[in-house]
């Protein structure tokens, strides 16, 4: 099978995967083998490939956000049939897909089933696969940002999650601002219906009653405290972070 491998950690830029043939992996008691046919692309993919995060084994076949259609089952496992159109979710252990265990950057995925699920019709393959991070972090981080009917939220960083978390924040009726870094980004949150967008080191004109933190980026989370009204919420979405600087607190 084709599959792209990490041998050394390295930037981006440098072209650390490398495009390989393997043998076809063959599941264990208790695993399916998902013929993959869709995997997203995720900041934590970054992470794992530029060396944010320590590796936990090398080489390795990134990337998490996996779909496709059970190839092969191993002994013992009974909840697919060949065929079914699956996805794999995260264990209670946290050993993950793509970063402990190879991931679905290639042809074919082992997963243990009892941590994958049947995809329902609604989505195809393509559209599904970045849901199954950036859409149930973005999910999680909105409703641990517990912004009020109506009220004002700020989003700082607009990748993947923010995307997703801006369209369900306009379909609440949310008013939504965004800082972030490339223009590219700004302009496409000022398209998707962003009442304000600036850059870093800008702040919102108004307080808001809730900001989540997108960017791996320790020294926005200050601002996202300062941009915030009295009784207001910060998430911080990222599974990685570089260090919060630290908080000079002043009694007035």
């Amino acid at each position: 099978m084709k599959a792209l491998i990490l041998e050394a950690q390295a930037p981006i830029e440098t072209r650390p995967l490398c495009l390989v043939d393997l043998p076809e992996p063959e599941p264990a008691r208790g695993e399916i083998r998902v013929r993959v046919t869709a995997c997203g692309i995720c900041r934590t993919d970054l992470h794992v490939i530029e060396g944010d995060l320590e590796p936990r084994r090398l080489p390795l076949t990134p990337g998490h956000q996996v779909v496709g259609t059970v190839d092969a089952v191993g002994e013992g496992a009974r909840r697919f049939d060949l065929g079914d159109r699956v996805r794999e979710n995260l264990c209670p252990g946290s050993r993950y897909t793509g970063y402990h265990l190879h991931g679905g950057y290639a042809e074919l995925a082992i997963a243990l089933e009892d941590y994958v699920y049947p995809l329902p019709d609604g989505f195809d393959d393509q559209s599904a696969a970045p849901l199954l991070c950036a859409g149930i972090i973005g999910y999680r981080a909105l409703s641990r940002a517990e912004v009020p009917a109506g009220g004002r939220l700020l989003l700082i960083g607009f990748g993947s999650s923010a995307h997703v978390v801006l369209q369900l924040a306009r379909h609440r009726g949310l008013d939504v601002h965004v800082v972030t870094r490339g223009e590219g980004h700004r302009k496409l949150a000022r398209h998707m219906g962003a009442r304000w967008v600036g850059s870093p080191g800008e702040s919102p004109p108004v307080h808001v009653d809730s900001a989540i933190v997108f960017a791996p980026a320790g020294e926005t989370v200050l601002p996202a405290l300062e941009a915030i009204g009295p009784g207001g919420t910060v998430a911080l979405a990222g599974i990685h972070m570089s260090d919060i600087p630290p908080l000079v607190y002043e009694r007035h």
